[in-house]
């Protein structure tokens, strides 16, 4: 895409036709990525141990955390890549490219080595038992203690890419490895490795996959760099301008924070799971893995919608703007609904998938099943109004209000849906354990959308004066 087709993009394309041409690139490579991310899972179950599963619904909790320090560096700089092309600041935006590539490689070998000191207490933490501890240290110490930097890198080359126009070149880098993953799992886990490794043949697959994946990212931003307001060179790092480093971290600390929160309201939800026993631990695992269908496709959405909003935020264009925020919310809310439907109608079969009832564990894995598809069937009723918390968010992030993110992330986890959790299971059990999340996300999504509506009401107001 040369310099005319992402000014056209940006500006004038009909808005439908541009958000797809952001978005559905993004979309597949998320949904690719939900594949390869659930196909671990979906392996480890043909063994037929709930042990296993329930392992990596530990073990991943950690890994998920590295999309937080993507988050960080990877929306952090690239909205302000967006807008900073927005104001024709080319320069300024090539200064936060690069100091957002090195701040990234910085966190992710500090995340590394903290999780490689302190593992088994932070195992014990997220409900970690004897059954399982063993087999979730060999997935952590292969995605997360060495794989984390190449993680971390994908993610936030990918972020730079899409927010300077290239959705394609992003999308096909993640997607590349994803498949690569696919590929690579039943290889290592029945083939080239012992029975009993399954585990630690999955984490390798992973591991290889975000390293090619960031070879990609590092190889087409030095490419795309010559065309596109993008640099890794280290010298551009050094003279970012104090107002931009700032800047980086106004919307990425919150987004970091918000991801972050997400996953530590995952592991209050495993403790508390953990609690009801290890087959309800691994039941909660395959929901969460089988959930991230409507998450994936949304996500997909919101950061097709990101650059474009951040660019005509910053030009000053507010119709074209406002139109790309309303189109992404209705495609994103017929989604959802699509998906509980979808999910009210095959829970079982789904479920099904991710762990055999025939091999020595039968009885075991056709209770985790029923208790799978009894959870899908009413956390997947969260989805529309999960889907406004993100799309808010990302709103919100585009236009560079940090504030108001770090404050939604900071209720929507720790005001609403972690204290959800303990009250309905006190009060109703197991049940009410999984029916925390309609609460907490309703709680969350109504108070996203009075926060949009007041930072949009001050900034036109801004804008008139």
């Amino acid at each position: 895409m040369n310099k005319n087709d992402k000014k056209e993009l940006f500006e004038s394309m009909p808005v439908p036709k541009a958000l797809a041409s952001m978005a559905i690139p993004t979309i597949i490579s998320q949904l690719i990525n939900l594949i390869y991310n659930v196909v671990d899972t979906f392996f480890i179950g043909r063994t037929g141990n709930s042990y296993m599963v329930a392992s990596v619904t530990v073990a991943f909790t950690i890994f998920m955390m590295t999309v937080s320090f993507g988050n960080l560096f990877g929306i952090g700089g690239g909205s302000l890549v967006a807008r900073l092309m927005g104001k024709g600041r080319q320069d300024d935006a090539r200064s936060v490219c690069a100091f957002s590539f090195y701040g990234a490689i910085a966190i992710s070998l500090a995340y590394s080595a903290l999780i490689g000191l302190f593992l088994d207490p932070i195992l014990n933490v997220l409900g970690a038992s004897d059954a399982t501890r063993g087999f979730a240290r060999q997935y952590v110490w292969m995605t997360v203690i060495l794989g984390t930097l190449p993680t971390v890198l994908s993610g936030v080359g990918a972020h730079l890419l899409r927010n300077a126009g290239y959705s394609k070149q992003a999308s096909l880098g993640l997607s590349g490895g994803g498949i690569l993953n696919i590929a690579l799992d039943p290889l290592f886990m029945f083939v080239l490795l012992p029975e009993g490794m399954e585990v630690f043949g999955a984490a390798l697959a992973t591991l290889l996959s975000n390293v090619v994946s960031c070879v990609y990212m590092i190889v087409t931003l030095q490419r795309v760099s010559r065309a596109a307001p993008l640099s890794l060179r280290p010298r551009d790092a050094r003279i970012i301008r104090r107002e931009d480093m700032r800047g980086v971290f106004a919307v990425g600390v919150p987004s970091a924070v918000l991801t972050g929160l997400f996953d530590v309201a995952n592991i209050f939800l495993n403790a508390l799971m953990a609690a009801h026993g290890d087959l309800q631990l691994a039941a909660i695992g395959i929901v969460m893995k089988a959930e991230r269908l409507p998450n994936a496709i949304n996500i997909g959405i919101c950061q097709g919608m990101l650059p474009i909003v951040a660019y005509n935020f910053a030009s000053g264009n507010r119709e074209r703007m406002n139109s790309l925020i309303h189109t992404a919310r209705v495609f994103g809310l017929g989604i959802t609904v699509f998906c509980v439907c979808f999910f009210q109608l095959l829970a079982t079969p789904i479920c099904r998938l991710f762990l055999s009832t025939s091999g020595g564990h039968a009885e075991e894995a056709l209770e985790t099943i029923a208790f799978a598809t009894t959870f899908l069937r009413i956390r997947c009723l969260a989805s529309p109004v999960q889907f406004m918390n993100y799309h808010t968010s990302y709103c919100l992030q585009a236009m560079g209000d940090g504030r108001d993110t770090l404050l939604h992330a900071i209720a929507r986890q720790l005001v609403f849906y972690i204290p959800f959790m303990y009250l309905l299971n006190s009060l109703f059990g197991l049940l009410g354990l999984v029916s925390a999340v309609i609460a907490g996300e309703a709680c969350g999504g109504v108070f996203a959308l009075f926060l949009l509506h007041r930072w949009l009401k001050r900034v036109n107001a801004h804008a008139k004066a």
